[in-house]
């Protein structure tokens, strides 16, 4: 129990023998459930599960995936456990060791006080995060961080492919799992199915964990584009739902024209470098086809992500003095 909460920590696990005790061992001892989902791994993981001292103690809950599912399946497997035994609160840590459980207090917090109903830890934050996390990953991260804020009114919420996460059973209970993204999109998937639920969550800096015999089987090229046209999917999913079945909002009218102006600008912005090559000159009243054309564009769209902004302000509750100054007391 944490602060008189049940606490279940979700491990996602595919071939992580070498690195799966570390999890177990270094599991605070105020979780109360180590719910292990082993995602048909190829190796010996289940066996060093079942090793494990505290496996005989009945605190591990120990799920066989019958078909490799993604880690995203994985983690709805290991939710909806959470959800069906009336735990207060699940957690998500990766079962490779990268998520340090000192900071396991930080993201508990906020949902024990009810401040948030889903807290996710950002590791760019911290000064040391551009020196850990590989530059590619790094520079990747924060783009799709960037794209998800767009896609999932969360706007600020950064570091959104981390998966050291904490939700609140109430949350648990307002999704429904089965239909959530299986593979490596899963957090933005979740972020987009929380802000169309009306979930509060907050943003909490946790220390980047690199080098610790870790294997990522991430191909960051493929996974930015994979993931992008998932958020693009998710973005009109998000409008639809929320800004035009559950709650019309104007500012639907503003994305819709904004988009429009941007095809009848590069319908002229086409024009002038077709007549360009083969004349040698830009057709003028092309010329102020394309700059009109492309400003409505602009400022619809900036106009709409305000609205959008200012609509989901209370779902970004900030964090209070007491947790800042638990960060700069750890970092």
């Amino acid at each position: 129990m944490y602060r008189d909460r049940s606490i279940c920590v979700v491990v996602p696990a595919y071939n992580e023998e070498t690195q799966i005790d570390r999890v177990i061992d270094t599991m605070p001892d105020y979780v109360d459930h180590i719910v292990i989902v082993n995602d048909k791994s190829k190796d010996r993981t289940s066996e060093v599960v079942r090793s494990n001292v505290a496996f005989a103690t009945g605190r591990i809950v120990l799920i066989e995936h019958d078909v490799n599912q993604g880690v995203g399946g994985a983690i709805a497997t290991g939710y909806k456990w959470a959800r069906d035994n009336d735990v207060d609160i699940a957690v998500v840590m990766a079962g490779d060791g990268q998520m340090d459980p000192n900071d396991l207090p930080s993201l508990l917090d906020p949902v024990v006080e009810d401040r948030a109903d889903y807290t996710k830890g950002n590791r760019l934050v911290t000064g040391e995060a551009f020196k850990k996390i590989p530059k590619i990953r790094f520079f990747g991260n924060s783009a799709l961080s960037l794209l998800t804020k767009i896609a999932s009114g969360y706007w600020h919420v950064a570091d959104s492919q981390t998966g050291y996460t904490a939700i609140s059973l109430f949350a648990l209970r307002a999704i429904d799992w089965d239909q959530m993204y299986k593979r490596y999109g899963q957090p933005n998937d979740v972020l987009v199915k929380l802000n169309v639920a009306e979930m509060r969550v907050v943003d909490v800096p946790v220390e980047p964990v690199y080098n610790v015999g870790e294997k990522s089987g991430i191909k960051v090229r493929k996974v930015i584009f994979s993931i992008g046209s998932l958020l693009i999917r998710l973005f009109f999913w998000r409008l639809k739902e929320k800004y035009v079945i559950r709650n019309f909002h104007p500012l639907v009218f503003f994305y819709a024209f904004g988009m429009f102006s941007f095809l009848i600008s590069m319908i002229f912005l086409f024009r002038i470098i077709w007549v360009w090559i083969g004349t040698g000159a830009a057709p003028e009243i092309s010329i102020l086809g394309w700059l009109f054309s492309f400003s409505i564009f602009f400022n619809s769209t900036f106009f709409a992500m305000w609205f959008d902004y200012e609509a989901n302000k209370h779902l970004n509750p900030p964090l209070t003095s007491r947790d800042i100054k638990r960060v700069h007391a750890k970092h």
